[in-house]
């Protein structure tokens, strides 16, 4: 069957299914922008606050440049009063202002969300004049609207606040960028968009693993899809094929639509906490991976039987500020009282590479050659151990709710065992001497460097368990970024080395009777299974998305 359309990409789908809906490019620069609908009532308010935001900007330029005229024409040229000029010109320009009125009136976007999207609309518009002199007026126009972005920003929080988030909608959203970051997409987590495309991004990248998590359609390195698609366009995702369909016609959406139907119809559980047994008799726990405390309610909602991967990094993210030992102690006992008495299995922060913090300190000691390389989780927790250990005083002290198991990522070397280890004595002295509750921890290792799958026998001295980071496991293994979607094709989890460190590892925890679990990827994906469970695998920690597919496939 032959489709007439306006235009097709093609990615990596993470699945979660087909989405249809308009299309919202933005730029990553600005994805930290609010994204939410306003009720009907308020949008005489909404466009108020962009009136009075727009109003505050001009002022405070007037006032500059009333300012320059003071100074000496050395200190003031006239060039910079000429820009100036630019600058208020195109702050009172119609057509700006007509198209953000446009979407807050007919499209129930919020201010900064109706800004940015008009910004992208007169951007696409600069970008095709001829005249260099032009073109170059889009700058112009951005910092103009970040000016503009930053007063209403300081309305914002009462604005969402006083607005109903997330309105049903006629016509859903789709988010269409070039990249986007972890923290933007934990942003995004509770937003209204259905569904997620950039051009850049591997399917086991950091961003694509949250994005998967959300359990909505998703395609990565779709490389042409920010340029082919335009603001409002009518786009379907279809994640499972990794196709990107844009302006489809009416015989193409019907497709997809009976598509969703079936698909909507396939996913309803048919099994829901029944104990799984491997060929031998032997029990398969399936545990769930998570990014926020409130994800735990959708783990039980489709039958793990614990968390076997808290990521605790997204509590730091997308701030500057990082929480402190009560904010943990809060969000990880929440996890802990919300399974009520199964395992948790929570991850210390692992930032670096495509997972960094924001920050001075932080910026300045993550920007290396090659972050993936660098210093990143237990390095960077080892380098700073005031941090570190507030991390862990927090989760001693959260391990009085329940069952805590504490994962350390990235281990290479005896000798970080073993700061660790000290580390973490320190925390349960300086409880105790402060008289704080704190409670036993199991500690365990993540197996996803090369070198600790091959003293995986000294990893087994120190630790109560250990669990596979399939994803940097074969990324570090075969040399292959998995972010990068030029080299995607060479990352290979069944490639023979990949699959020697693997059963080599789950076969020496075997042997000295520690569990050993699979969290990565792997894990979730059902092609893989019946390989782990020949190996000896018998825990799996996957996507609360993908629990039901992958406890259906052990029925079959």
């Amino acid at each position: 069957m032959s489709f007439s359309v306006h235009g097709l990409s093609v990615g990596r789908g993470l699945g979660g299914g087909i989405a249809i809906g308009r299309a919202v490019r933005v730029l990553s620069s600005r994805a930290s922008v609010a994204h939410y609908f306003i009720a009907p009532e308020r949008v005489d308010q909404e466009i108020a606050r962009l009136r009075d935001a727009r109003h505050a900007v001009v002022d405070e330029m007037q006032r500059l440049q009333q300012s320059l005229t003071t100074q000496s024409s050395k200190d003031a040229p006239h060039e910079l009063s000429a820009i100036m000029d630019v600058h208020l010109m195109l702050l009172q320009d119609e057509t700006l202002a007509d198209g953000v009125r446009h979407y807050i009136t007919e499209r129930h976007y919020n201010a900064e969300w109706a800004l940015t999207t008009q910004l992208e609309v007169i951007a696409a518009q600069f970008d095709e004049m001829h005249d260099p002199y032009m073109r170059e007026r889009k700058g112009d126009l951005e910092q103009v609207v970040e000016r503009v972005l930053t007063h209403l920003q300081g309305t914002a929080q009462l604005a969402q606040t006083q607005a109903t988030a997330n309105l049903a909608r006629e016509e859903p959203v789709v988010l269409v960028a070039h990249d986007l970051s972890p923290a933007d997409m934990i942003r995004f987590k509770s937003g209204v968009f259905i569904g997620f495309v950039t051009d850049v991004g591997g399917k086991t990248s950091h961003t694509a693993i949250v994005a998967r998590s959300l359990g909505i359609p998703a395609i990565v390195g779709a490389k042409s899809a920010s340029s082919l698609v335009r603001q409002d366009d009518w786009v379907v995702v279809d994640a499972d094929a990794g196709v990107l369909i844009v302006n489809p016609s009416e015989r193409v959406l019907d497709e997809y639509r009976r598509k969703q139907a079936l698909a909507a119809q396939a996913k309803a559980p048919s099994v829901n906490g029944e104990p799984l047994f491997a060929l031998d008799g032997t029990p398969i726990t399936v545990l769930a991976n998570i990014e926020l405390p409130s994800d735990a309610k959708a783990a039980l909602a489709v039958g793990a039987q614990g968390i076997g991967l808290f990521r605790t990094e997204f509590l730091f993210m997308g701030r500057v500020q990082l929480p402190d030992e009560e904010e943990q102690y809060a969000a990880y006992s929440e996890v802990v009282l919300a399974m009520k008495g199964l395992p948790v299995t929570i991850r210390t922060i692992d930032i670096g590479a495509d997972k960094p913090l924001e920050g001075d300190h932080v910026q300045a000691k993550a920007a290396h050659t090659n972050p993936a390389l660098g210093l990143r989780a237990i390095r960077w927790c080892l380098a700073e151990p005031a941090m570190f250990l507030t991390q862990l005083r927090a989760l001693l002290r959260a391990a009085v709710h329940g069952r805590i198991r504490v994962l350390i990522p990235m281990l290479a070397h005896e000798r970080e065992i073993k700061q660790t280890m000290l580390l973490v004595d320190r925390a349960r002295t300086e409880l105790s001497s402060n008289g704080v509750a704190y409670g036993e921890i199991e500690l365990g290792a993540m197996i996803e460097v090369p070198a600790a799958a091959l003293i995986t026998s000294i990893f087994l001295k120190y630790f109560d368990f250990l669990s596979i980071g399939t994803n940097d496991l074969i990324q570090y293994t075969l040399a292959v970024d998995r972010a990068d979607e030029a080299v995607a094709h060479l990352y290979d989890a069944m490639h023979p080395a990949v699959q020697f460190l693997l059963e080599k590892t789950i076969k020496e925890c075997i042997t000295a009777g520690k569990p050993v679990s699979v969290c990565g990827e792997m894990a979730g994906d059902t092609s893989h299974t019946k390989a782990l469970l020949a190996m000896g695998l018998r825990e799996f920690s996957m996507h609360p998305t993908q629990v039901v597919e992958f406890r259906n496939s052990i029925k079959k």
